[in-house]
């Protein structure tokens, strides 16, 4: 496997050897003693989630509060999606910076995206199934998010899918009514930037 920080610090993006034959192809989509080579961590594996999203669906920039966070390993085992990562640590030298990496069934790309950091994708076709690993559970007094349209952040959607076709954003409702980054730091929803935490 390959291993590239992102611009954001505590991002990676995982490039995996695959191994094709007449038959298919096979490949070791996380495997631990090179991450933790890698990115100078574990991770602990506490939930995995599955999601199936039609063309055009955004969903994020989704966050958990700090201490523990959530850690994500993510890939995209079936069409495509951009996956993106937004630093939302206060404090932080790329607070309010992103990065993004095209996870797709082709390259079978990952990403990780360690504790205090936002995470979002938008599918490019439909059905792309995206799955994590999570290093906590799912609590919803702890989830938060922000708008992934907040021009402060100024993230780059495509606005056109895998195979050249438009693409209609569709978000939920909670991502719709989201919070700007601003709105979020001025609220301190936002979490701290705590040094040696990557």
């Amino acid at each position: 496997m390959d291993y590239r920080e992102l611009k954001v610090p505590g991002a990676w993006e995982i490039t995996p050897r695959q191994f094709s034959d007449d038959r298919g192809l096979f490949l070791e989509w996380f495997k631990e003693p090179g991450f933790s080579d890698a990115t100078g961590r574990t991770l602990d594996l506490q939930q995995a989630n599955c999601s199936v999203s039609a063309a055009g669906v955004l969903r994020g920039v989704h966050f958990a509060d700090a201490s523990p966070g959530q850690a994500k390993y993510v890939t995209c085992v079936n069409g495509a999606v951009l996956d993106v990562v937004v630093d939302l640590q206060v404090g932080s030298p790329t607070f309010g910076q992103w990065d993004s990496i095209l996870l797709d069934d082709i390259d079978r790309r990952a990403s990780f995206i360690s504790e205090g950091l936002g995470h979002a994708f938008l599918s490019l076709e439909d059905g792309s199934t995206v799955v994590y690993m999570c290093s906590t559970g799912y609590n919803p007094e702890r989830e938060h998010e922000v708008s992934p349209l907040d021009p402060e952040i100024g993230i780059d959607w495509p606005t056109v899918g895998r195979d050249g076709t438009p693409l209609q954003w569709k978000l939920s409702d909670k991502d719709l009514a989201a919070p700007t980054l601003r709105q979020a730091l001025d609220s301190g929803l936002l979490p701290q930037n705590e040094e040696g935490v990557h």
